[in-house]
């Protein structure tokens, strides 16, 4: 009988941690979402975060039905039209940015780092390509080039094609 009680007593241990550690997480993400939705003087609502977490959990570059259906999932209250209020805002404030496919989709990024993109144009799958020495090769280019009347915000570059094997 002691044995199973000690058994008992380690698992609920086990699992008191895991759920502390969990919450600590959340915590910390909380916190951390509130924080860069201020620092772009942004008033702090459910639904800002609502729709800027889940942008931010769904990797694949979602379409904003994507994020409603995974909004709704936590929170089935709030609206469609609130949904693409609350992207449009993210996008003005370069949170996240927008994606237009070849198939004119429209999709949303979270990653806000320097970036490339590599789109299927069998599965419309987009990937993320990070290479800073084509940036910094990019960079050079351009400034060498000096392209007249016109100032570059900053570069970024769609490669189309097909992935083999599996990865499509």
């Amino acid at each position: 009988m002691q044995v199973q009680g000690t058994y008992i007593n380690n698992y609920l241990i086990f699992i008191f941690s895991y759920i502390r550690i969990i919450l600590i997480y959340s915590i910390m993400e909380f916190t951390e979402l509130r924080k860069k939705l201020s620092d772009k003087g942004l008033k702090i609502t459910p639904q800002r975060i609502a729709v800027y977490e889940a942008a931010l959990q769904l990797k694949n570059h979602p379409t904003a039905e994507n994020i409603i259906d995974h909004v709704w999932k936590h929170y089935p209250n709030i609206a469609i039209g609130t949904v693409y209020k609350v992207l449009d805002t993210l996008c003005e404030k370069k949170l996240i940015s927008r994606i237009h496919t070849d198939r004119d989709v429209m999709r949303y990024d979270a990653v806000t780092e320097v970036h490339h993109h590599l789109y299927s144009e069998e599965s419309n799958r987009i990937e993320d390509f990070f290479d800073s020495g084509l940036d910094e090769l990019l960079r050079d280019y351009f400034k060498k080039k000096q392209i007249p009347d016109f100032e570059i915000s900053e570069i970024k570059i769609h490669i189309s094609g097909i992935f083999s094997g599996s990865r499509d």
